[in-house]
Order: structure tokens, then sequence, then C-alpha cells
């Protein structure tokens, strides 16, 4: 059997099991409920990570039974604003029928425990590093001190390293220190000709407090520059972050860089929303290296406010009103779609992005019926997604400026628009994010599970 098959034959049998076992009315315990939990709870609900409480142990999850059984049944957890019958991706979490009513029943009969031996082990998730060891750690030198002003914070920031020499890298995870604020990241790697650069690249501050600006003196202020002043190479949009996104892992040959041995990681956009109380950040990066150079470099545009296409009408969504919103994109040459990433602030209230090809056919994406600010993920397609040269992509996004949006930031309701880009809390965005590689057939074959 093709091993890409068997996650999907070991779903479907664990799922007839559950229908067998709730007909044939034998007790549902706790090894009954523990793959469901590992498998769609546990991944937030742990140390370091966004969960508000641990849904590892047993303790931990009996003493929840009941929150689970109502947060689970009116389908508010596990969080997955995707529609999963327009669009399926790798790694959703979203809860059959059969595994609600599993869980209803084990917590209206006291969550009993039944034969511990059955109980499958906890999964080995490391407190910080969700996909093992890293070959190299960079991090915030201090914590971050964030005023607890009801204030959005904009900092620009580096991270530099200095290698023996030049090397491959397969994969950068971003570990926010302070999720809960964390708003958006944007990182670019920084890549210096050693002859060029003989001054020390941990030289200069490695952080600016203000608002996002791309000035010269900024990029001196932080030593970016090369000894002559002039810039260096830019490898852009490496990682990035997004509330309750998880770390996007493509199968080997797909994605990767190399780096040169003296670098560094530049966030020029690195935004925490407000708060009413003072709070603290000390952010990391993980960085995995590889033997291999990278095959198949990935690629990314942006649709809408700041991208390759324009938000029509323009993004103003007067008081008491609930207004829809269109993006469109014409792709010129065959691509493989890898991920989408919708995006809008807290006003958002439905997102849908298909495709439509030159033979008029409709190419679903991604359709998020109810936007939900805290959840914004790197929705990955299971295998890759043709889209055929002279393909059109259409984004659109329905937003709720009334009373009635229980998220909207100002009572009574106030004009909101885009503010030339601007990536606060209360002002607006609409986005697609779309990461490919151009079309190889049989691309549509491979996974990227």
């Amino acid at each position: 059997m093709n091993n890409r098959f068997l996650p999907y034959l070991l779903a479907f049998l664990f799922i007839a099991s559950l229908s067998c076992h709730m007909r044939s009315g034998k007790q549902v315990t706790f090894s009954d409920i523990a793959p469901i939990i590992y498998r769609n709870c546990t991944p937030c609900h742990r140390d370091n990570q966004a969960g508000p409480f641990n849904l590892v142990s047993l303790s931990d999850i009996r003493n929840k039974a009941k929150t689970i059984a109502f947060v689970t049944g009116s389908r508010y957890m596990p969080p997955w604003p995707a529609d999963v019958n327009y669009r399926h991706f790798s790694g959703e979490k979203s809860l059959s029928d059969d595994e609600l009513e599993l869980i209803r029943k084990w917590a209206e009969n006291d969550a009993p425990i039944g034969d511990t031996n059955a109980v499958p082990p906890v999964p080995d998730f490391s407190k910080t590093m969700a996909h093992g060891k890293p070959d190299l750690v960079l991090k915030m030198p201090e914590k971050i001190f964030l005023k607890g002003n009801q204030q959005d914070h904009f900092m620009v920031m580096k991270f530099p390293y200095e290698l023996p020499q030049d090397t491959f890298v397969r994969l950068i995870e971003f570990v926010p220190g302070n999720r809960k604020l964390m708003h958006h990241m944007n990182a670019h790697f920084v890549q210096y000709d050693d002859p060029k650069k003989k001054k020390n690249v941990m030289e200069g501050a490695w952080k600016a407090d203000q608002e996002i600006n791309e000035s010269r003196e900024i990029h001196q202020m932080l030593g970016l520059l090369y000894d002559d002043g002039s810039y260096p190479r830019l490898v852009p949009s490496v990682c990035n972050y997004l509330p309750g996104v998880e770390t996007t892992v493509f199968p080997a040959g797909i994605g990767g860089y190399r780096i040169t041995a003296k670098g560094a990681i530049y966030l020029n956009d690195l935004h925490y929303g407000p708060s009413s109380s003072d709070q603290y950040d000390q952010s990391y990066f993980n960085i995995y290296f590889s033997s291999k150079p990278p095959q198949r470099p990935v690629r990314e545009f942006q649709m809408g406010t700041l991208g390759v296409s324009s938000v029509v009408p323009p993004l103003i969504i007067p008081a008491d009103s609930v207004k829809k919103f269109y993006s469109s994109l014409k792709v010129n040459q065959d691509i493989s779609l890898l991920t989408l990433t919708p995006h809008m602030h807290l006003l958002g209230s439905n997102f849908l992005a298909y495709a439509i090809d030159p033979a008029g056919d409709t190419i679903p994406l991604v359709r998020i019926p109810k936007w939900d600010f805290r959840w914004q993920y790197f929705y990955k397609l299971p295998v890759m997604l043709k889209i055929p040269a002279g393909s059109t992509i259409y984004a659109e996004g329905i937003y709720d400026n009334t009373k009635n949006n229980p998220n909207n930031p100002y009572f009574p309701p106030r004009e909101i628009f885009e503010r030339n880009g601007s990536m606060r809390t209360t002002d607006e965005m609409f986005q697609l994010i779309i990461q490919y590689i151009p079309y190889q057939k049989g691309d549509e074959h491979i996974s990227l599970e």
C-alpha cells in the first residue's frame, strides 16, 4: 500500500470503530477519549502553547471533562475556522459527530477511567521544540517590556548569527514568548558576503520600539548594512506568524534556504496587540539545518492589502454596516499551491477564496463561514493543487461593523478603513497569502503531509 494513504485508512478504521463501539452500548472510558484529545486538543493545550490550561495527563483531562464536552459540542473547540465541506487541509482539527457523541457520553458518566492498560501513551511533545532539537537557536537577548496602555506595539528587530561556514536550512520555527499579545511577525534572512562585512554582525542595536520604519537610519542603527553603507542581500519572508498558526513543514526537497556564514534574521514587522496590563515577551527562533541544497524553493504572493492585487471597492467600512470586498489575480503560469492564508482583523465576518480556470470550472480554495481573529492558520493542502495558467484567483471578504459583532473594537461603531496598510488591530486588512512552487508534471500526486 502507498504510505501516503495510511493516515486516511487509520482515520477511517478509527471512526468505524467508534460507530461500532457506540452501537454496542459499551461504556465509554478514557481509552476511547484519549486518542481524540491527544490528536485535537493536546497540541495547543500544553506548556508554552496557546491553550489556557493543559490537557496532557489523565487528571488534566478528567478535571475538564464537562468543559471539553461543552466546547466541543458547540463546535467552539477545537478551533478550525475553515469549512471542511468546501476544501480539506492537512492537520484538520475537526471532530466527527461520532467523536462528539463519545465525549458527551464520557463526560455525562463522570469521566470513567476504565482499563488504564488500554490508554495510549501521551504523545512525546517537547515543551518548546515541536520538531526535535534545533541546530541553532536565536533568542531575544532580553525580555521586552510591553506597557499595558491599550496601544499596539510595533518593533523592528534583528537576530544576528555567525556560523563556521555557509549551510542549508530546511526549517525555521518561530516560538512566541507571549502568544496572547503576539499579533504577527514577518522575518527575512539578511545574507552577507564576507569581504564586504568585516564588522561584527553582533554590533548595533537589536531592536527599535516604534512604528514600522523602513528608513536607512533604522537599518544603520541595527547594524544591518555592509561596512561601506550598501545593502546586503535579503531573502524575504522566510518565517511568518499569525495568531494560532503552527509551523508549516514540507516534504524533503520542497522549500529551504542556503544561508551565508554571517547573517541575521531581520524582523521588519513585529506587532504586539493592545493590553490593559503590563506584559513581557522573549521570543526566539529554532533553526534546523539540512545537508542538501533546496531543490524547489517555495514562492509566495499576497493578494489584497499591500499585495499584488487591489481591494475592490477600497477597504472602507462605514459604521453600522455589513459590507463585502473583493480582490482578484490572473495567474500567468501553471503553479502548484502549497498553503493558503486568509487574513482580516476584528471586523472580519466571512472569507471565501476560489479560482476559475480557463475552461470556466471553479476550483474551491478556502471558505471561512465564521471568521475568528484568534485562529489564523497557514492552511496546508494534503497534496499540491494545480492552478493552470490563465486561471483567475478570487478572494471575497465580508466585514461586520455593527454592534452585533462582539469583536467590534468600538461602541458605538465608527468608520474603519485600511489607513494606508496600517497593521493596527483596530484598523482593517483584507489579504490572501499564497505559497506555491512552479508546477511540474505529477505535482497533483505529491503528498504534503
